[in-house]
Parts: structure tokens; C-alpha cells; sequence
């Protein structure tokens, strides 16, 4: 069970069932959307961008970078697994899309 406050700082409890993959996104203070239906949370809307700090990645290996992006495992604060290119490094931040769970980009400036 998830715990969600609303703008009265009334609790909203949400399943983990109902939050699903969202999960791996949810951090203090992040702004959400809950959709009832009947009385019940049915669906959470994340920001469509969140931005974290690369915990962990593969080393980068060089490839044939002719047929597209090449890319590496990566796990980021909160422990979740995403692909990322072989530019990103430990300590980087990027930005993830919570729509997909892909990398959306890097962010600079931030360490």
C-alpha cells in the first residue's frame, strides 16, 4: 500500500496493484493525480518527466553505433533498471519519461 496526501493533508491510500511500474518513480513531495472511480484510486498520473542520479552502469563498450543509439544497463536512485546510451556514467543524472520508463535525456549541471 502507497500513501498519497491530498492538498488537506488527507491520506489517499493506493494499491500497489493500481500504482504498478509508477512505483520505481515516486519520490517525497513529487505532485501526482489520482482518478477515482466510485470512491476508490483507479489510476496515478506521475509528471511525465522525472529526473534521477545513475547509481550504477555497465562499463561503456565501443559498437557499431551505424544502426542507432548503443546502449547500456543502468540503475538509478530508487533501484530502478533502465537502458541508457553509452555516454551516461555513474554520478550523471538524467531525465526519465514515467509515461514509458525510458531514458529521455541527461541533465547537465547537476551533480
Amino acid at each position: 500500500m502507497y500513501v498519497f496526501l491530498d492538498e488537506d493533508s488527507e491520506q489517499i491510500n493506493v494499491s500497489a496493484e493500481v500504482l504498478g511500474e509508477k512505483k520505481w518513480f515516486l519520490e517525497d513531495d513529487l505532485e501526482c493525480k489520482i482518478l477515482f472511480l466510485d470512491g476508490n484510486p483507479v489510476e496515478v498520473t506521475l509528471p511525465t518527466f522525472i529526473e534521477r542520479k545513475v547509481e550504477w552502469c555497465d562499463a561503456g563498450a565501443k559498437g557499431n553505433t551505424a544502426a542507432g543509439k548503443v546502449m547500456k544497463n543502468a540503475r538509478v536512485a530508487g533501484g530502478y533498471e533502465i537502458k541508457v546510451p553509452i555516454f551516461v556514467n555513474e554520478g550523471d543524472w538524467i531525465r526519465i519519461d514515467t509515461r514509458s520508463g525510458e531514458y529521455a535525456d541527461r541533465v547537465m549541471g547537476r551533480r
